[in-house]
């Protein structure tokens, strides 16, 4: 770096109101005799306009004009070529200025490094000459203050994306995120909202449009159609919501608001089975209803309220639930593994269907979970990769008699079956007796996968056979997985034994 040369300064100049210029950059681009910003074509300048009354007389400007704003150039090298080519000459003009030992403002609106255009002028510059970055205001900042709308609390991701990813990969990041911020819209805009659609956050969604100023626009993301201007961007706000006002039990609040009840599947065990959508719908909720032990799986959040219960009593927790629903609360009921498999989903309909009416405006919906079994057949490979059977042999709501029919229609018709609550402390006798009708369809050395606790602190997946796993290491928290005719049991690396059961029937 030469001692006589300028100083570089690139210069937030905020989302285009000159009352969110920062004073810091007032006085750097007053005090610099070079100003320089990026222009369109037709010559006008955001940056410039924002910065226009700090600009002072006598200073040289440099517009540093946009050969192309879209993907559409006749460049050889196509559109990234003719921006390379833009900012390499950009870069050369403000080079020869600090050269001269003139000081260099570069405005940027937004903030420089944050999908700034100055970030490319400073990889070509900022090794060469000292450089100075002044942060400016975002477009998201004054979006969301548009908006009057809190974007991320406490703990939330917040994830901020480009419209330009393809549509799959952003609806991704949104199911992903707490909360989330959409740039660069312009002509994606449509591919923006089917990937909102598709995450199930566009009805959250807030469209804003040239945030601060004049000309700005805030809609509903669904009611927006046509085009819309590149300056403008999607907010996706945390779901989170502030504690509700207490109603009355007996549904005499519910004509304040509608209520909402999700039945939320926890999968097996901690966060890495929790689908995005589940964690959402967790997020969402003032209420949380649910098993303790189900609860405590769910991380504490600020203004919401627990329910916690034993698990012998599913349909007292879910009318409760279905009562503060009712009275215009957000509810989320917690189940484990997949809340429509021997789950609270049937315990919370069955409640509704009983209520004779009373719980007719409460906007249901179940959230699937992945599910005990399919997180056991995993562990040893595809065990269920045929046609399979799931047989409870919990006798507490069905007598044994239907259940020893299923299971000998189960084996009569060869499939591979996985049977929940196989035995407690006090329903041993149970998984001998099921075995025993199982063998009269299958050999002695069928596979069977014998998985506890997957997932948990306590994790253990064993393969035996039908003949001979130990039913004494069987409780309610094993899932048991007995093969068809055809599951075979073959080595992969390390010697780890893995199961399957073939997609072709001889």
């Amino acid at each position: 770096m030469s001692a006589a040369a300028g100083r570089l300064f690139g210069v937030g100049v905020g989302p285009g109101d000159p009352e969110l210029v920062t004073v810091k950059a007032q006085r750097i681009i007053g005090a610099c005799a070079v100003v320089a910003y990026p222009e369109k074509r037709a010559g006008s300048s955001i940056a410039r306009r924002a910065a226009a009354p700090w600009i002072a007389a006598g200073c040289e400007e440099l517009a540093l004009v946009y050969p192309v704003t879209t993907g559409e150039t006749d460049h050889p090298q196509g559109y990234e070529g003719a921006l390379r080519h833009f900012y390499d000459a950009s870069a050369a003009r403000i080079a020869a200025a600090l050269d001269a030992g003139r000081d260099v403002a570069v405005l940027c609106e937004g903030d420089p490094f944050f999908y700034g255009s100055y970030m490319y002028l400073h990889e070509r510059l900022a090794d060469r000459y000292a450089t100075d970055v002044v942060p400016g205001v975002t477009a998201f900042s004054a979006a969301a203050a548009a908006a009057g709308t809190p974007l991320a609390k406490r703990d939330d991701v917040l994830v901020i994306a480009p419209g330009t990813l393809p549509s799959d990969v952003l609806a991704a990041h949104l199911r992903d995120a707490d909360a989330a911020v959409v740039m660069k819209l312009g002509r994606r805009f449509d591919d923006v909202r089917d990937a909102a659609s598709a995450a199930g956050v566009d009805e959250r969604g807030v469209y804003v449009e040239r945030a601060s100023r004049e000309d700005e626009r805030v809609a509903a993301l669904h009611e927006v159609q046509g085009d819309v201007p590149y300056m403008s961007l999607v907010l996706v706000p945390t779901a989170r919501r502030a504690p509700a006002i207490a109603q009355p039990a007996d549904g005499a609040g519910a004509a304040a608001g509608r209520g909402t009840l999700s039945v939320v599947g926890l999968g097996p065990a901690g966060p890495d089975w929790l689908t995005p959508e589940a964690s959402a719908a967790l997020a969402a909720a003032d209420e949380l209803v649910g098993y303790g032990p189900y609860l405590a799986r769910v991380p504490e959040r600020a203004g919401q309220r627990r329910h916690a219960s034993d698990n012998r009593v599913e349909m007292d927790r879910a009318r409760h639930a279905l009562q503060l629903a009712a009275a215009g609360s957000a509810v989320a009921v917690v189940s484990s593994g997949d809340p429509g498999i021997f789950a609270m989903a049937t315990a919370v309909l069955e409640a509704v269907e009983s209520g004779n009416g009373e719980f007719a405006n409460v906007d249901l919906r179940v959230v699937p979970g992945l599910s005990a079994m399919h997180a056991a057949a995993a562990r040893v490979g595809a065990p269920l990769g045929h046609d399979f059977a799931v047989i409870s042999l919990s006798d507490q709501r069905k007598p044994w008699e239907i259940i020893e029919r299923r299971l000998d229609a189960a084996g009569a018709g060869d499939f591979a079956l996985a049977l929940y609550n196989p035995a407690s402390r006090t329903r041993r006798e149970q998984l001998e007796r099921a075995r025993d009708v199982l063998l009269r369809h299958r050999a002695a050395d069928c596979p069977v996968v014998v998985a506890r606790d997957v997932g948990g602190a306590g994790e253990s997946v064993c393969v035996s056979t039908l003949g001979g796993f130990d039913t004494e290491q069987v409780d309610m928290r094993t899932l048991l997985v007995i093969g068809s005719t055809t599951t075979r049991v073959i080595s992969g690396a390390g010697g780890r034994t893995l199961v399957y059961t073939p997609r072709s029937y001889p």
